[in-house]
Order: structure tokens, then C-alpha cells, then sequence
């Protein structure tokens, strides 16, 4: 584990937090390890199994709305797209556990006026309001 860690930052900074579970391969060493290449290592809280899908389901939706319909070119490329992506999860996409609402809760204007489209993540998806 401490060797893939190696090879993943070796050459990137600015990775602050290494976050992982209570898996036993996740040993003191790795701790060691994530503070020598000067990152913070955060565990997962105990007995609270939840906070691994909701991360895994937070990067499986980037993962399909994202790079399911862009190709990044390179990581710079990828960099500059993915807070597009995560802006489009937290303002424009509606959540079926928040009652079809935004997490920012946008507010929804009830005029009856001509429907205008913007473009999100590159024209592949958009955020449909009544133009007032």
C-alpha cells in the first residue's frame, strides 16, 4: 500500500487529505506514510459503514455524468472540468432523496414565460429555466 502511495504522488502536490477505511491493509505505516508526503490521513469513523457508498456514490456520479460523455484529454483538462461537474451535482441536479431538489435549493420561478436551456459540462447536460 505504502508503495502504491508512492507511485500515485510522487509527482503531484497538493493533495491534502488521504481518506480510507478501517481496512486492515490501511495500517499505521500508511498514516506514516500519507504524513511524509504531506498529506493528512483521515479514517473513516467506526462502525459507520454509510460513509463509504456515499463517497462511492458521490464519484460514481461524477464518474457517469462526467466521463461518460467527456473525453479529458490529459489531467490538466480533467482538472478544469471536474469542479464544472461537481458545481452541476450541487446546484443544477435534482435528488430524488431531496424530494427533486437541488442541494443549493435554487429557487424556481412560476412565471409562464418562454423555457431557456444552459449548457452544463460541456453541452452534455443542461438546467432548464422559465426566462422571466
Amino acid at each position: 500500500m505504502i508503495q502504491q502511495l508512492r507511485e500515485v504522488f510522487a509527482y503531484q502536490s497538493g493533495t491534502r487529505f488521504l481518506i480510507f477505511d478501517r481496512d486492515r491493509e490501511y495500517g499505521f505505516e500508511t498514516s506514516i506514510a500519507a504524513c511524509l508526503l504531506n498529506m493528512e490521513s483521515l479514517r473513516a469513523s467506526f462502525e459507520i459503514p454509510w460513509q463509504n457508498g456515499v463517497a462511492e456514490q458521490g464519484i460514481e456520479s461524477c464518474r457517469r455524468d462526467l466521463l461518460d460523455h467527456v473525453i479529458a484529454f490529459n489531467e490538466l483538462h480533467l482538472k478544469r472540468v471536474l469542479p464544472e461537474c461537481v458545481r452541476h451535482y450541487h446546484g443544477d441536479r435534482t435528488h430524488l432523496g431531496l424530494n427533486k431538489e437541488t442541494h443549493e435549493r435554487r429557487a424556481h420561478s412560476r412565471d409562464r414565460g418562454e423555457v431557456v436551456a444552459f449548457p452544463r459540462l460541456s453541452g452534455s447536460h443542461y438546467r432548464y429555466e422559465r426566462a422571466a
